[in-house]
């Protein structure tokens, strides 16, 4: 049978041996290689892993990088991020660079397993501390639908559709909009219309996931978003 092979991302050498040895228990997956001074991506070219499991808590490098350069070079490489309890902001922008699954330090051997079988079969893995959240929502269909980054390149946004698109990622309604814009409801709706035109999507939950995952949301967007 042949073994899922991993290349490992983690600079603590305690949980790199501790893991390689794990993995390397299992009849179908094998720790092809780990590292955690630098050399991912030389690592990744010479042994091209099916899954990479990268430490989001790099000391001296940077794991959201590594994540956009290894889906780069080598896009049929599936990356599971590890960390204790990622962020949403966190999730959102390695979920734009390609990410496939997430999975806490604390997570059950089984569960982490599961993760690593799951994203070589090509599934989609969140942290299970966001599954059922709105965010998980936003997050799940940034995952599946791949519209992002054809979109940004295909249309413009003018100076309040921006605004608008902003708000709703901060859940306002469009008449709390319109209070906080000073415009009418109608003009609001508008707005919301010929953005979801221009961007060929359908609801205000997509409007939404295109903000976070665009980088369109302001700094105190993604703080309320933190509290969903």
């Amino acid at each position: 049978m042949s073994r899922i092979r991993v290349l490992l991302i983690e600079d603590n050498r305690l949980l790199r041996e501790g893991i390689t040895a794990m993995l390397n228990e299992q009849p179908d997956i094998k720790a092809v290689s780990a590292t955690g001074n630098g050399d991912a991506l030389e690592k990744a070219k010479k042994i091209k892993p099916q899954v990479v499991l990268l430490d989001l808590g790099l000391r001296s490098q940077n794991s959201l990088r590594i994540a956009e350069l290894i889906k780069r070079e080598y896009p049929k490489a599936e990356i599971v991020v590890m960390d204790l309890i990622p962020a949403q902001a966190e999730v959102a922008e390695f979920v734009r660079a390609g990410v496939a699954g997430f999975i806490l330090k604390d997570a059950t051997i089984d569960d982490f397993l599961h993760t690593i079988r799951s994203v070589a079969e090509g599934k989609k893995v969140l942290p299970p501390s966001l599954t059922g959240s709105l965010f998980s929502h936003i997050v799940e269909y940034a995952v599946h639908s791949g519209k992002a980054d054809r979109l940004m390149k295909a249309v413009r946004l003018t100076r309040r559709e921006h605004e608008v698109v902003d708000l709703i990622a901060r859940g306002m309604s469009n008449k709390e909009i319109a209070r906080e814009l000073s415009i009418a409801v109608h003009t609001v709706k508008s707005h919301v219309h010929n953005t979801l035109e221009k961007l060929a999507l359908h609801t205000r939950l997509e409007l939404a996931t295109f903000a976070l995952t665009e980088g369109m949301v302001r700094t105190s967007t993604k703080q309320d978003l933190k509290k969903i």
